[in-house]
């Protein structure tokens, strides 16, 4: 799920940092150009871990800050096609759920990946949310936020940034992953706490 990633950059240093330590400036500068930021194909960077070298510091013709080429170490975000990740649910729609990590928000499991067989309850109030239910054993059991749910990374995709956006479409993801819940132990963990506990009485 997290990576290391080395990068060179060529990293103009603006003259406000120049009062500070080289390193110590290059970090702060690091850190406001990648932090948050996806990169295509390494991911989400979570942190620079660390600077492995320092080069340069030229001041070009018509430039007013030095250019230093640095390496440097990315802690990325990936997730892997197969893993099973543990996250809680952000929102639910006829369409599917949206997962987070806390730090990580664009996770969709899509309305035929999860468990079947499953039915939607829409929400009285706006009919576009609400509620999907697992229906096993002519019981249903709730996918809701008071949950840890599990999922299994179907994919993760870099969509190209859109020129333009209707006004209604959801706001774009540079890094999209898809999950599935259809697979035993996926879920709610309280799901198999209940299969448990029910097998148990039996």
């Amino acid at each position: 799920m997290f990576y290391l990633s080395r990068i060179e950059h060529k990293l103009p240093l603006p003259p406000s940092r120049l009062a500070l330590p080289i390193r110590e400036a290059i970090h702060m500068e690091l850190e406001k150009l990648f932090l948050d930021k996806v990169i295509a194909e390494l991911g989400l960077c979570i942190s620079v871990y660390d600077i492995r070298s320092i080069e340069g510091g030229f001041v070009f013709p018509g430039d007013g800050a030095p250019t230093y080429t640095v390496v440097f170490n990315l802690i990325m975000f990936r997730p892997f096609v197969g893993e099973i990740i543990s996250a809680k649910l952000l929102s639910s729609d006829a369409d599917g759920i949206r997962l987070t990590l806390g730090f990580f928000d664009d996770i969709y499991v899509p309305a035929h990946h999860l468990p079947t067989s499953n039915h939607f309850v829409a929400d009285l109030v706006n009919s576009k949310n609400g509620i999907w239910f697992w229906d096993y054993d002519e019981q249903s059991y709730p996918i809701d936020a008071a949950d840890e749910i599990k999922f299994q990374v179907q994919s993760v995709s870099y969509p190209p940034i859109p020129v333009e956006q209707p006004k209604e479409s959801k706001p774009f993801a540079p890094m999209l992953v898809t999950g599935s819940l259809d697979h035993d132990g996926l879920g709610p963990v309280s799901w198999w706490y209940a299969e448990e506990e029910a097998k148990e009485e039996e």
